[in-house]
C-alpha cells in the first residue's frame, strides 16, 4: 500500500506558501500605494511645474542623476511631470469612482427595494446602457465639453456605474429575505426606512469594494481619452497626455518619454487592484479574487 501520510503535510505546506505569497503581494501593493500618495502630496508643493516652460537646451536628455526619468521634447523634467500627471489621473479616478459608486448604489438599491415593474424598468435601462461600449459613450460625453478635468470625471462617472448597480441590487435582494428585514416590516417600518436603516448598511462593504476597483479602471479610461486628445488639454500634465505627446519621440528612438508615464499608469493601478483583491477575499473568503474591472 502506498504511503499517503505525506499528503496532509504537503497540502498544509502549499496553503502556507500560498498565504505567504498573498501576504507579500498585499504588502508590496500597500507600499506602492503609500509611495504614490506621498509623492503626489509632497512633490507638487516642493516643485512648481510650469506647464508652458520650454528648455530647448535640455531637450530629450536621457535618464541621468540630474533627470532620473530624462526630459521631454521641450526640455521639461519627466519625473516631475509624471508625478503631476499621476496626481491629476488619481484625482479623476477617485472622484469618478465615487460618482459612479453613488449613482450605482442608488439605482441598484431603488430597483431592488421597489421590486416589481420598477425593478424591471430600471434593469432594462441598465442593460441598454451596458450594451454601449464605455469608451464610445465616454467619447460622446466629453466631446460636448471643452477639454478639462471635470468633463472627464463626468464621462467616467456616468459610464461606470452599471456594474455597481447590479452588485448592489443582488445584495439588497439577498438581504430582503433575511429575518431581521421581515421583523422590521412586521413592526410597521416603511419601505424607505427599511431600505435606509437595514438594507443600505448591508451593501456598504460591497459598494466600497466596487469604488476601489473602479479607481484603476477610471485612471485607464482617463488615460485613453487624453491619449485620443479628448480628455485634458495637451499642455496639461496627465498620464494620458504624456504618453500621447511622446509618440513622435518613440518613433525617433527616444524610449524614456513613453516608458515612464506608461509605468506610472500600470504599476499604481495594479497595486490598487491588488489591495482591492485582498479586501474582496476578506469580505468573502470562499471566492479568490478574480478582479472584474
Amino acid at each position: 500500500m502506498a504511503d499517503t501520510t505525506w499528503r496532509p503535510a504537503t497540502a498544509r505546506a502549499a496553503r502556507t506558501s500560498a498565504a505567504a505569497t498573498r501576504a507579500w503581494r498585499v504588502r508590496g501593493s500597500a507600499a506602492i500605494v503609500a509611495a504614490v500618495v506621498l509623492a503626489v502630496l509632497i512633490v507638487p508643493p516642493l516643485v512648481d511645474l510650469d506647464e508652458q516652460a520650454v528648455h530647448l537646451a535640455d531637450k530629450l536628455l536621457p535618464p541621468s542623476l540630474g533627470h532620473p526619468f530624462g526630459t521631454d521634447d521641450v526640455g521639461r523634467d519627466l519625473l516631475v511631470r509624471c508625478v503631476y500627471g499621476l496626481r491629476v489621473s488619481l484625482l479623476v479616478g477617485v472622484v469618478a469612482a465615487v460618482v459612479a459608486t453613488v449613482v450605482g448604489t442608488a439605482v441598484g438599491a431603488l430597483a431592488a427595494a421597489c421590486g416589481g415593474w420598477v425593478d424591471r424598468i430600471v434593469m432594462r435601462l441598465v442593460d441598454v446602457f451596458a450594451s454601449v461600449p464605455h469608451l464610445l459613450l465616454g467619447i460622446f460625453i466629453v466631446a460636448m465639453f471643452r477639454p478639462g478635468v471635470w468633463p472627464v470625471v463626468i464621462s467616467v462617472g456616468l459610464t461606470h456605474w452599471l456594474s455597481t448597480a447590479r452588485i448592489v441590487r443582488a445584495e439588497v435582494l439577498s438581504l430582503r429575505s433575511r429575518p431581521f428585514v421581515d421583523a422590521a416590516i412586521s413592526g410597521g417600518a416603511s419601505r424607505w426606512r427599511v431600505t435606509v436603516r437595514h438594507l443600505l448598511p448591508g451593501v456598504l462593504p460591497q459598494a466600497g469594494l466596487a469604488a476601489v476597483l473602479m479607481v484603476p479602471h477610471a485612471i485607464w479610461h482617463e488615460s485613453a481619452l487624453s491619449f485620443l486628445g479628448l480628455g485634458l488639454p495637451t499642455h496639461q500634465a496627465s498620464l494620458g497626455t504624456l504618453v500621447q505627446g511622446a509618440r513622435s519621440s518613440l518613433l525617433a528612438g527616444d524610449w524614456w518619454p513613453t516608458l515612464f508615464p506608461g509605468l506610472f499608469i500600470i504599476v499604481p493601478t495594479l497595486a490598487i487592484a491588488g489591495l482591492a483583491g485582498a479586501w474582496r477575499e476578506r469580505i468573502n473568503p470562499r471566492r479568490r479574487s478574480e478582479l472584474m474591472l
